[in-house]
């Protein structure tokens, strides 16, 4: 018997790192607008040791959260780590303050291995399992030259896994060209697909894709009607609404690994009671006809 995406209890970065289906996003664990310390620290350490204790083996960061503050939080509430956690960071986005309006994007290959050692340094581990370039958008280099230092960090055993996000079709397709892509990230969720291609391709590839946003239903033109169709399915399971988009993108792909972020144990406990979620097929393509996939 051929097992579903949706019952499927692990997916494989590359060919030799293993996690759970559901990970924890652990970017809302900073200050507000991701800047500055988390201001309940204990709470933060408590969700994070909860989450693993939970079993959850993925957790994802970056060093632009906080910025450092997240993967500083990580280091000090997991260390020394499970031998089964994976912890994915990214570099290439820098804040220079509160405001949004500061965030940039910068390619230079020597800030990107400076960025790729300090996160290894700031999380405490020797190489870091996946390390995303958290940006296309970076003008100050080419692309290409930017994917090639991740590379070459790779050759020298600080990055295990090259992952890509914030790029386009045509830059994963490029990157492809010079350095095994493991994992994106794209937007995706049950009512907004703008990551579409990427997941196509993704799947193509056989390389586990992470949406952003994955339990939020308000983000397409229609939430009425995104609503009209979850509600019913959530009430029929006994379930939230939000439970039921993390099961519809476990049964849309294998590939599919969403990182729902929380501050709360109990939410945390719902997302990954998700997973034990069968949806039915019909129930499924509802779920799907709601947004364009184009």
């Amino acid at each position: 018997m051929v097992q579903s995406a949706s019952s499927a209890r692990s997916v494989t970065i590359g060919a030799d790192v293993s996690v759970g289906r559901i990970g924890f996003g652990a970017m809302q664990l900073t200050g507000k607008q991701v800047w500055g310390e988390y201001p309940d620290r204990d709470t933060g350490i408590a969700v994070l040791r909860a989450a693993v204790e939970a079993g959850i083996t993925f957790i994802d960061t970056a060093d632009v959260y906080g910025p450092h503050t997240n993967e500083a939080l990580i280091r000090d509430a997991l260390h020394p780590y499970p031998d089964d956690l994976v912890i994915a960071t990214k570099g290439g986005f820098v804040r220079g303050g509160f405001d949004y309006s500061t965030l940039g994007a910068v390619g230079n290959p020597n800030y990107l291995r400076q960025s790729a050692h300090l996160s290894a340094r700031r999380l405490g581990v020797d190489t870091i399992d996946l390390y995303y370039l958290h940006s296309g958008l970076a003008t100050d280099a080419p692309f290409e030259d930017q994917v090639a230092t991740l590379a070459a960090l790779r050759e020298e055993g600080l990055i295990r896994h090259v992952g890509l996000s914030n790029v386009t079709l045509e830059q994963f397709r490029a990157a492809q060209e010079i350095v095994e892509v493991t994992a994106v990230t794209a937007h995706f969720n049950a009512s907004a697909r703008t990551g579409a291609d990427l997941l196509r391709a993704a799947e193509q590839s056989g390389v586990v894709f992470s949406p952003w946003h994955p339990v939020t239903l308000t983000e397409g033109p229609d939430t009425e009607r995104v609503m009209a169709v979850v509600d019913p399915i959530a009430a029929k399971h006994g379930v939230t609404a939000r439970q039921v988009a993390l099961a519809w993108l476990l049964h849309r792909s294998p590939v599919m690994l969403p990182i729902p972020g929380t501050t709360s144990v109990a939410h945390l406990k719902d997302n990954l009671a998700a997973a034990e979620i069968e949806l039915s097929d019909d129930d499924a393509a509802a779920i799907t006809r709601l947004a364009p996939e184009a």
